[in-house]
Formats: structure tokens, sequence, C-alpha cells
């Protein structure tokens, strides 16, 4: 299971605690406040907005929440400047690390992820470093209950690059270039997902057998995660699920 896979299935079976809710609410508010100010404030013509709009429902981010965040990035609440930045690195063991951030203060942001990756073991890298070992790609997820005949024959039609079923989900990969097109188009079929959005991919993966490594990097993704200003953590390593259970996450 890749990096990117296996984080993202950690990351569903923790338990949000009350205090992690408004650093998740955070995060969706500053998309929601980014995608407005760069495509306007009707989701119909701003894709962008449309899909962080159905991200932040689907966390729980009130409406209320929704609007205001949409009115302050259109400017007609008192928008904060946000700067979207890029953040590469190694982790324990030697696996690659990409941090996407939006930040209003880049010296602060980079000196506490700095910070963590020293904490854990890791080094924060140059810009570039581990970037090439990612590929960015529009990740768009379906419930079970889909028609999976329908969706993989629609998808295809649409140049998907790749549909498989996975534990919970169908997944459908496509490029970057074609991620709007394949969502409109599915939902033209009345194939509803569950999420769409573009991720970071490892083209290959470490494999980290050791626990105490293991939870080095566990530990700093985890940190990194809960960071204000991070919006997504990607990673290339492959835990063997019994160290997983080991460690209890």
């Amino acid at each position: 299971m890749s990096g990117h896979s296996k984080w993202s299935t950690i990351k569903h079976k923790k338990a949000k605690a009350d205090s992690q809710r408004a650093v998740v609410f955070q995060k969706y508010s500053r998309e929601l406040i980014v995608s407005a100010r760069l495509g306007g404030a009707d989701p119909a013509g701003n894709f962008r907005l449309r899909t962080a709009i159905e991200k932040a429902k689907a966390a729980g981010l009130p409406n209320d929440n929704i609007k205001r965040a949409i009115e302050k990035g259109a400017g007609s609440g008192g928008a904060e400047s946000y700067e979207e930045l890029i953040y590469e690195g190694y982790a324990a063991g030697g696996v690659a690390v990409v941090v996407e951030a939006m930040t209003d203060n880049r010296n602060r942001t980079a000196g506490d992820i700095r910070s963590f990756f020293s904490k854990f073991n890791g080094n924060l890298g140059e810009t570039g470093c581990v970037g090439w070992m990612f590929e960015q790609k529009g990740v768009i997820l379906f419930d079970k209950t889909t028609d999976f005949e329908k969706l993989f024959e629609a998808a295809i039609n649409l140049d998907a690059e790749d549909i498989t079923e996975e534990d919970e989900h169908y997944k459908v990969l496509v490029s970057p270039a074609n991620f709007q097109k394949v969502v409109e188009g599915l939902e033209k079929e009345n194939l509803q997902s569950i999420s769409a959005g573009l991720a970071r991919i490892p083209q290959n993966t470490i494999e980290v057998a050791d626990e105490n490594t293991a939870g080095q990097i566990l530990k700093l993704l985890d940190k990194l995660e809960e960071h204000d200003d991070v919006q997504n953590v990607y990673a290339n390593f492959d835990i063997p699920d019994e160290v997983i259970e080991r460690l209890n996450v």
C-alpha cells in the first residue's frame, strides 16, 4: 500500500478529538478563502471552490462558516492574505515527505515545520529535493454501493487513467488537467463521489518494518497534520499492517 493510501487509512481510523476539530475547520476555511479569492465566489464557475465546499461540508463545517469564508475570500469580509507553500524533506528511515501549507507568516511556518522534522529524526530539505518522487493526480473516491461496472465504463470513456477497488471504496485516478472534466462527466452519469481532490502519489515506496522508525514517521506526520498552516501531507512509506497494529494507530 502506498504511503498516500496508508496514511489516509490511518487518519480515517483515528478518531478526531474535539480539540482537533477547530484545526480541521481552520484548514477548510483557508482553502475556501483562497479558492474564492483566486476564482470568485460563485462555485458554478469556480471548480476549486466547489470541491472545497463539498469537502468542508463532508467534514462537518457549518454552512455559516462556509459562507463567511467565501465572503472573506471574495473581498467582502476582510480576508487574510494566505500564501500557498510547499515544504519537502525526509522523515526517519529516509522516507520522503511533502507538506502543502497555507500561511500568513512563512517564517513562522517554516520554523515550526523544521522543528517537527528535527524532533522526530528527520530533515527539512530544499525545494525539489523529494517532490520529483511524487506524481500529482486527481483522486475521486466512490462508496462501495456504487455500480462498479457503470463507474468503470463511464470513467474509461472520460479518459480516466485507472479505476481500482480498495477496502472501503472505489478509486478513480485522473491527470490534473482532466480532473474537472472527469468529475463533472461522472456526475452527469449520476455517479456521485464521496470525495474528489488533487493528491501527490508516490512513484515508489520504502518499506519500514522497524517499529521505532515507523513510530517516528507517524508521529512526525501526525504533528504536521495538527499544525494550523498545514493543508496536506504526503509520504512514500509502506509500513506493514502488523507493525501498525503494534503501534496502536
